[in-house]
């Protein structure tokens, strides 16, 4: 796999221990979570470590690791454990890559055949090093759990392929996942502060091209409330996503891993998470998840079997 020369970090991408300190606010009680310590947690926990396998749900310090393993779902985080951005928001290394990993393909699908999932996310770092961003190493992971776990469905997490060809994206889709998820995060005034390698027209046009590569493939994405951002901001991400065709919608607190990282502006209410999912499904998405502790694969795959149906009998009506 072809590599680019990448001086990290610039001045786009500080490195998070050259960043101030910004004070972490109490949690209020809606957000706390109880510690992991169920047999099912730790046979998930075993099995993912037997395999030398990194998760998202560690790196990034999920709050909701704990009932996730114990009922045996995990969110695969492939490419390695070091990210070549820098978003100030997410727990996540930043720094030079080491080399791809052929074998983590099918080590990833034999953890998926072993736990028994019904349904697997898989996601990854960015890699600006790599001329097609990882996409192949996506797809090939894609094809080695399909073949060792043909009942599995699949949702891929994706990086946004902004340096790459076209050519990556579509390499990704021709593998077929189930679910393309890509997370447009925070509303596009943030994104020089809180996503800076990114670019936020790019993310949705990257998830209007999936749906023109495949119309039957369903598409989701989420941002993160409480870094800043108004309402209305919020509804207007909403439209965008709407006119992009994506099809479920994740809403989640933006928690704050290190003073290092992104201050939390406020702890957003239950009652305001209900009231972004009803606007949500007022916009047409065929399915919402808005609760404070809502992850991208939080639920994915109970959520994945409930957008099915919704999209079926949407075109049943029609």
């Amino acid at each position: 796999m072809a590599t680019r020369d990448l001086t990290i970090p610039d001045e786009r991408h500080p490195e998070k221990a050259h960043r101030p300190d910004n004070a972490q606010p109490k949690k209020p009680d809606w957000i706390r979570v109880k510690a992991p310590t169920s047999e099912g947690y730790k046979k998930t926990r075993d099995i993912l470590r037997e395999n030398k396998l990194v998760t998202v749900c560690e790196e990034a310090g999920c709050p909701n690791v704990g009932e996730c393993w114990s009922q045996g779902h995990a969110t695969m985080m492939i490419m390695g454990e070091i990210c070549t951005r820098g978003c100030t928001f997410c727990n996540v290394a930043t720094g030079r890559p080491d080399a791809l990993d052929a074998f983590e393909p099918g080590r990833v699908a034999h953890a998926v055949e072993t736990l028994g999932l019904n349904h697997v996310v898989i996601t990854s770092v960015d890699r600006d090093d790599l001329d097609d961003g990882g996409a192949g190493h996506i797809a090939q992971t894609i094809r080695a759990v399909r073949h060792r776990a043909p009942g599995t469905t699949i949702e891929v997490l994706t990086p946004d392929f902004l340096k790459c060809p076209p050519l990556a994206l579509e390499a990704v889709v021709e593998a077929r996942p189930d679910v393309f998820n890509h997370n447009l995060e925070t509303v596009p005034g943030l994104y020089p502060t809180v996503r800076p390698g990114a670019r936020y027209f790019h993310s949705l046009r990257l998830l209007q091209r999936v749906k023109e590569l495949d119309p039957a493939m369903f598409t989701k994405s989420g941002i993160m409330v409480g870094l800043g951002e108004e309402r209305q901001g919020v509804l207007q991400v909403m439209d965008d996503m709407r006119s992009a065709d994506v099809d479920f919608l994740t809403i989640g607190q933006y928690l704050q891993p290190t003073p290092k990282h992104h201050r939390v502006d406020r702890f957003v209410t239950p009652d305001e998470f209900k009231a972004y999912e009803k606007s949500a499904y007022g916009k047409g998405f065929l399915m919402v998840s808005a609760t404070p502790l809502t992850r991208s694969s939080y639920h994915a795959g109970d959520d994945f079997a409930q957008l099915r149906d919704a999209r079926l009998k949407k075109l049943g009506q029609g």
